[in-house]
C-alpha cells in the first residue's frame, strides 16, 4: 500500500512536468479563442454561457502561466530555442490572450482587472514584439522561406490586441494617452500585416506545400485581419480629438480589411477540403485548432462592432448571428481537447497489444 500511494504522486508529478516541458509556444491560443467567443456571446446578450466561457478562459490563463513559468525556469534552453526559431511568434499568444481577456472584463465593467491584464499584455508586446524578431535576426541561423507559417500572423494579432484593450479602457482612464497609444499600435499592426502577408503568400506560392502544414495556423491570416477590423471599430468609439488618425480613414481601412477577411473564409474552407478530403489527412485534436476558433469568434465580434460604429445594420446582424457559429466551433474543439488524452491512451494500449 505504501508503495502504491508513494508511486501515484510520483507519476502525477512526472505527467505534469512532461506536459509543461512539451508545452506548445502557442498554447495561449486556447485563452484567446475562449475569451473572444465569450465576448461575442456577452455582446449578444447570452450572459450565462458567456460567463461560463469567461471562467474557463481565466482558469486556462492561470494554468498556462504556471506551465510557461515552469518551462522558463527548468527548460530555459528549450524556450530560447523556440523563441529564436520559426515558432517564436507563437509566444505572442500570451499578449493577445491577456488583452482579449482585458477586453472581455471591460464589457462587464471590471476596469481594474482589465487594466492589470492590459499592462501585462502591453509589457509582453514590447518584450516579445521586439524580442522575437531580434532573436531571429541575431541567431545566425536565419529562417528559410519554407519555415514561414501562419503563426507569424500572431505578431499582428498581438499588436492589434493592445488596441482592443486600450481603446476599451480609454473612456475610463488616461483617455488621451491610451487613445494615442491605440492609434499608433493600429497603424503599426496594419504595416505588420502587409509584411507578414507578403511572406506567407511567397511561402505558399514559391515553396512546396504539404497538406499537413496547412489550414489551422493559416486561419490566423483571417484572424489578424478580423482583429484589425475590431481594433479600428474600437478606435471609432474614441472622440476624434483624442486620436491621431482621421475617423473616415479608420473606417475606410477597416471596411477594406473586413472585406478581405470575408473573402478569405471560402478559401480557407476550400483548403480544409483539400487537406482532409482529397489528401485524407486525419482530423484530430491539436493545439493549433484554437488558432482556427479564434478567427471565427473574432470575425463575429469585429463585424458586429464595425457595423454598429458605421451604422450598417446588416453587418451588425451578421456579426450577432455568427456568435452561435463560433460557440459551436469552440464546443467541438473543446470536446476534442477533453477526449484527446483518452484517445492517446487507447492508441498506446493498441500498440502494446500488437507488440
Amino acid at each position: 500500500m505504501i508503495a502504491v500511494s508513494g508511486g501515484r504522486p510520483g507519476r502525477w508529478r512526472r505527467t505534469v512536468a512532461g506536459a509543461a516541458q512539451d508545452l506548445n509556444p502557442g498554447a495561449f491560443a486556447f485563452v484567446m479563442a475562449t475569451g473572444i467567443v465569450s465576448t461575442a456571446l456577452a455582446e449578444h446578450g447570452a450572459t450565462a454561457p458567456s460567463a461560463v466561457l469567461l471562467w474557463i478562459a481565466a482558469a486556462g490563463y492561470a494554468v498556462l502561466w504556471a506551465g510557461y513559468l515552469w518551462r522558463l525556469v527548468f527548460r530555459w534552453q528549450d524556450v530560447r530555442t523556440d523563441l529564436a526559431g520559426p515558432r517564436g511568434f507563437a509566444f505572442l499568444t500570451i499578449v493577445a490572450s491577456s488583452d482579449v481577456l482585458a477586453g472581455r472584463l471591460a464589457v462587464d465593467r471590471h476596469y481594474v482587472a482589465a487594466a492589470a491584464l492590459t499592462v501585462v499584455g502591453a509589457t509582453g508586446w514590447l518584450v516579445l514584439g521586439y524580442g522575437v524578431p531580434m532573436l531571429l535576426i541575431s541567431s545566425g541561423r536565419g529562417v528559410s522561406l519554407r519555415q514561414v507559417n501562419g503563426t507569424w500572423f500572431i505578431w499582428v494579432v498581438g499588436t492589434q490586441s493592445v488596441v482592443v484593450a486600450t481603446a476599451a479602457l480609454a473612456p475610463h482612464t488616461w483617455g488621451r494617452a491610451l487613445a494615442v497609444l491605440a492609434s499608433v499600435c493600429w497603424a503599426v499592426g496594419l504595416v505588420q500585416y502587409l509584411l507578414v502577408a507578403a511572406l506567407a503568400l511567397a511561402r505558399l506560392l514559391l515553396e512546396p506545400v504539404e497538406p499537413t502544414e496547412l489550414v489551422p495556423p493559416y486561419w490566423v491570416f483571417m484572424g489578424a485581419a478580423a482583429i484589425s477590423v475590431l481594433a479600428g471599430a474600437r478606435l471609432l468609439r474614441i472622440p476624434a480629438a483624442d486620436t491621431l488618425l482621421p475617423g473616415m480613414f479608420v473606417l475606410g481601412v477597416s471596411a477594406v480589411a473586413w472585406s478581405f477577411c470575408t473573402w478569405l473564409i471560402p478559401l480557407l474552407l476550400a483548403l480544409g477540403v483539400w487537406r482532409h478530403v482529397l489528401h485524407r489527412v486525419p482530423l484530430h485534436y491539436e493545439t493549433s485548432l484554437w488558432s482556427m476558433v479564434f478567427p471565427v469568434g473574432m470575425y463575429g465580434v469585429a463585424s458586429r462592432e464595425l457595423g454598429e460604429a458605421a451604422g450598417w445594420d446588416w453587418m451588425a446582424a451578421t456579426g450577432a448571428g455568427e456568435a452561435w457559429v463560433a460557440l459551436a466551433v469552440w464546443s467541438a474543439v473543446f470536446a476534442g481537447m477533453l477526449a484527446s488524452p483518452l484517445t492517446a491512451l487507447q492508441h498506446s494500449r493498441n500498440r502494446g497489444q500488437q507488440k
